[in-house]
């Protein structure tokens, strides 16, 4: 069978099974949940086995250590998936709720009630964990889930896959509702988005190379989960302890998430005070700088009672591709600004509506910047790593939506259902 028959096959038996986990009852979908749990705790020494095959492609490929560190799986990070399950399964189901009751003049009556999307398809790269999280979301939601990974992370996702969908034989959920395609060859991703009718959503998550290629062919719709170019901006009334705690947890707490900050702003006010010293800390963390006129002016010449010139490395000018690059590692760009309306103008112009964040005490510039930030989560006083399902009580995400239909920011259950109107009637017809 040739690949695009073989997609096609998945995507129909996928639509069938759909219909059957549709009905399948909350209790069914938690029981399901819980054994692939602990069946990944159970089979740790397997997936790290297989995830081992991952991590000598990527040194061999020359990954950076930043994006190595997002493949790996070790038995903590496989504790946290199986947690996420877990978690999932804790969750209120979503399916069959009442969202609305209208009672017309007429009689009828008019629920609006929240239903399964019904074939998600997930495209992403990297992170092995993502194949669990998302099949326990799509599981819960009553979806069917079609699931591609990317080649780098081929053997763990096979692993994982593997282990869930074994448990799926001890459940009366359709084993059908949950599909990998395992196919490393980029034409798969180009079939599997022409198959409108089959699959009733699209999720990219990964590079700005995927979503572009997924944006330009899909056939389906789909829900971006675009890079993060996130921004802290240190104000003219921040407390600067405090900053620099939320800077330093920001970049390097785990700099190759979506999630990570991209570029400090910091006020003109202030910055001859913070920037030395934060970015010696930065530099001490392992982060290169990258840092506008005005920063590299006043690292180089910090002026009594900072930080001395001796603490701090090379500097290297930040360019116009700086402001709108997603590193995902240990690089940061740094920008001085006038004031908190060329910062909110800055985030505006470069970012990517993902996650940015105000230091102040000024209740009035932390409403100003809330109201203005044209992002999926805006912050005050709290790092920008916090934009996780898990960290917002949904559980886990199937990613961060930065498109404004029909979800924005983490993508947990909610996002992943749909409604419809059941209307009841004594026989009433339209006059």
């Amino acid at each position: 069978m040739n690949l695009s028959a073989h997609i096609l096959k998945i995507a129909k038996a996928a639509k069938k099974a759909s219909y059957a986990l549709a009905l399948a009852s909350t209790a069914q979908k938690n029981s399901a949940l819980r054994a692939m749990a602990h069946a990944l705790v159970n089979n740790q020494d397997y997936l790290i086995k297989e995830n081992a095959k991952d991590l000598k492609a990527a040194k061999t490929q020359g990954y950076s250590k930043a994006l190595v560190d997002r493949l790996t799986l070790n038995p903590q990070q496989i504790k946290a998936m199986a947690d996420s399950l877990l978690e999932t399964a804790k969750l209120k189901d979503p399916v069959g709720e009442t969202l609305q009751t209208i009672k017309r003049p007429n009689g009828l009556l008019i629920k609006k009630i929240c239903v399964p999307l019904g074939v998600v398809g997930i495209i992403y790269e990297s992170r092995p964990n993502v194949t669990s999280d998302c099949a326990g979301l799509c599981l819960k939601s009553g979806n069917a889930a079609i699931l591609k990974g990317g080649r780098e992370a081929i053997h763990s996702n096979k692993a994982i896959f593997q282990i869930l969908k074994g448990q799926l034989k001890k459940t009366k959920i359709p084993l059908e509702a949950l599909q990998l395609i395992e196919s490393t060859d980029r034409t798969a991703v180009r079939e599997l988005l022409q198959l409108q009718g089959f699959i009733d959503l699209i999720v990219p998550r990964g590079g700005e190379g995927l979503i572009r290629f997924v944006s330009d062919h899909s056939r389906i719709p789909i829900v971006k989960h675009d890079k993060g170019i996130c921004h802290v901006y240190v104000s003219n009334q921040a407390d600067l302890n405090m900053a620099r705690r939320i800077t330093m947890n920001a970049k390097v707490q785990k700099p190759a998430v979506c999630n990570a900050m991209e570029t400090l702003l910091v006020d003109k006010a202030v910055a001859r005070k913070f920037l030395p010293s934060i970015i010696a800390d930065l530099q001490n963390a392992g982060c290169e700088i990258r840092g506008d006129q005005k920063t590299r002016a006043i690292v180089n010449n910090p002026g009594r009672g900072t930080a001395c010139r001796a603490r701090t490395g090379v500097i290297k000018r930040a360019t116009e591709k700086d402001w709108r690059t997603e590193y995902l590692d240990l690089i940061l760009s740094v920008k001085v600004v006038d004031g908190l309306q060329e910062a909110v103008d800055h985030i505006n112009t470069y970012g990517s509506h993902h996650s940015d964040s105000i230091v102040t005490k000024d209740k009035s510039q932390a409403r100003r910047f809330l109201d203005a930030v044209d992002s999926a989560c805006v912050y005050v006083n709290a790092s920008t790593r916090f934009t996780d399902g898990y960290e917002f009580g949904f559980g886990s995400e199937v990613g961060i939506s930065t498109d404004k239909l029909h979800v924005r920011g983490p993508m947990a259950l909610e996002g992943l259902t749909s409604y419809k109107y059941e209307v009841y009637g004594q026989g009433q017809i339209r006059q």
